[in-house]
């Protein structure tokens, strides 16, 4: 009997690594077979990414969806792109439009930026792809018109829905039919989803930003007061935008730059370049400490400068200056913390998924719509969950991140990819919030500094610094190290089933083939062939 059944998992993962010359990781295991799919059909890895990205907007909706946001860091088999394809506000917005509001909206049209993931479909299929726009959306469409058995992890995030969103008849009508949030392995059935997600593969995407659906959303917003217009929807481009790197370890870890937080993993890692980490255990007190103090002086920065590149006063490369990396390590002491609270708004709920094929491409890919569901604006009929990226805008006068019209905010969600000697070694991310770029160093000391493999390295505990100076510690760590670290003053709390650990896909380039892994945080799957 369905009900009678437990579903919680109690005991730690130990999975397996992945070996394979063609690979893909994603976080649902309905995502990562429709890659593979892709893969066997004669594409390559960014069919496969491709495949995988649109499924996910079916099979995983409360962490991404049509109307999400997506970047990507791609190796063609001799060079290396970064796309951002995450949106712009619409023209019409000004600080005076959110005047006297404490906080920039979460929720509703206010929240809304205009939605880039479909841009980046038709940007990666077109710049890469072997295979037709239209072959890699058919699993998703299986999906959502005949039906899918939801997740666990999934099926948990969405029972928060009926309430968060409540006062958006829309996106109950779409997502809680019945009332309510689906259980686990019940079936769902996203009817709107299927019609949309054809009609973006027949029009190659135009439907989405100058056709029909255009349409619906810009009449949804006409309603409700937002300020969407048809023109901001056909202004929207993904840009390739390369990437900027920090060296580390006898590596370079790329990363999309700024409006994404990639810089802050990068500041975060060229500062333990000079901390000499390799003299100490990775899972000790002391790698711990100095790993949390060097995010604590990147988040302070990333807080007062990261914004769209083009408002932004100090670049990338300055914060990334290699004399004021090592001034800003002198500053670091190995037995007291420095606590910076900071005010970056962050949200855990994005898809992460890598691809590798036998040819050599490989794909480090992004999706999502922010908070959960995002907005919780669906316009009618269309089942396209709009993301809420506008609330990572700040209100503070004079920022570089002020709110304003036709500028893209800050973002958290970031691709990784490494590179040795001029070659890809591994593609990677760690999805959830704030955990991404501190997810990024962990990866990085943990394989590049100590050899782990993906696998283990995605297994081991994490720790996770919050905005407000205090540490999360997975449970895991040797309880010598928890009182350590509280003894150098960090905050420490622990084990809280509700704290952000965020979730790792990665592929890492081996002489024959690859070795991925998927973390046991999501419902993923790494596989292969």
């Amino acid at each position: 009997m369905h009900d009678s059944l437990d579903w919680q998992c109690p005991y730690p993962s130990a999975r397996s690594p992945v070996f394979a010359a063609n690979v893909v990781a994603t976080s649902q295991p309905l995502a990562t077979q429709a890659g593979l799919r892709a893969l066997q059909a004669g594409g390559n890895a960014v069919d496969a990414a491709l495949a995988s990205a649109i499924t996910l907007t079916v099979v995983e909706p409360n962490n991404n969806g049509i109307g999400s946001d997506a970047f990507a860091i791609i190796w063609d088999g001799s060079q290396l792109h970064g796309l951002n394809a995450s949106g712009r506000s619409p023209a019409a917005w000004s600080p005076e439009r959110f005047k006297g509001q404490a906080q920039m909206p979460s929720l509703g049209w206010d929240s809304v930026t205009i939605p880039g993931a479909v841009s980046a479909w038709v940007a990666m299929s077109e710049k890469f792809g072997k295979l037709p726009f239209a072959q890699l959306f058919e699993e998703a469409i299986r999906y959502a018109r005949h039906g899918y058995q939801v997740g666990p992890k999934s099926a948990y995030y969405w029972q928060g829905a009926p309430r968060r969103f409540r006062d958006y008849p829309d996106f109950l009508t779409t997502f809680c039919p019945n009332g309510r949030a689906p259980l686990t392995g019940e079936r769902v059935y996203l009817l709107d989803h299927a019609n949309s997600l054809e009609k973006i593969a027949r029009s190659h995407g135009k439907a989405f930003y100058q056709g029909e659906l255009a349409e619906a959303m810009v009449n949804a917003a006409k309603q409700a007061g937002g300020a969407l217009t048809l023109a901001d929807l056909a202004n929207h481009r993904a840009d390739w935008v390369g990437t900027i790197e920090q060296s580390f370890a006898g590596t370079q870890l790329h990363e999309i730059p700024p409006n994404g937080q990639g810089l802050l993993a990068l500041i975060a890692l060229g500062i333990c370049q000079h901390l000499q980490l390799e003299q100490y255990d990775v899972d000790s007190a002391e790698s711990v400490h100095l790993q949390i103090e060097a995010c604590r002086i990147a988040y302070a920065e990333v807080e007062r400068h990261l914004a769209d590149i083009s408002a932004m006063r100090i670049t990338p490369a300055q914060l990334l200056d290699p004399t004021y990396l090592r001034q800003r390590a002198s500053e670091i002491r190995l037995d007291h913390a420095n606590l910076q609270p900071t005010a970056l708004g962050a949200a855990p709920d994005t898809v992460y998924l890598t691809t590798a094929d036998a040819d050599g491409m490989m794909v480090s890919m992004i999706q999502s719509n922010y908070r959960g569901f995002g907005a919780g604006i669906v316009p009618p009929g269309t089942g396209i969950s709009l993301q809420n990226r506008g609330s990572g805008f700040t209100l503070e006068p004079g920022h570089p991140n002020q709110v304003g019209g036709g500028k893209r905010p800050y973002h958290t969600i970031i691709p990784g990819f490494v590179m040795a000697a001029g070659k890809p070694l591994m593609s990677f991310g760690v999805m959830g919030g704030h955990m991404q770029g501190q997810g990024h160093l962990q990866m990085m000391v943990r394989v590049m500094l100590h050899g782990q493999n993906p696998q283990a390295a995605s297994d081991a505990p994490r720790w996770y610094l919050q905005e407000d100076g205090s540490v999360c510690l997975e449970a895991g760590f040797d309880p010598g190290v928890t009182s350590q670290l509280q003894d150098q003053g960090h905050p420490i709390l622990l084990n809280n089933p509700e704290h952000v650990f965020g979730g790792a896909q990665l592929i890492y380039k081996l002489d024959h083939g690859y070795c991925a892994a998927s973390d046991h945080r999501k419902e993923g799957l790494a596989a292969g062939f």
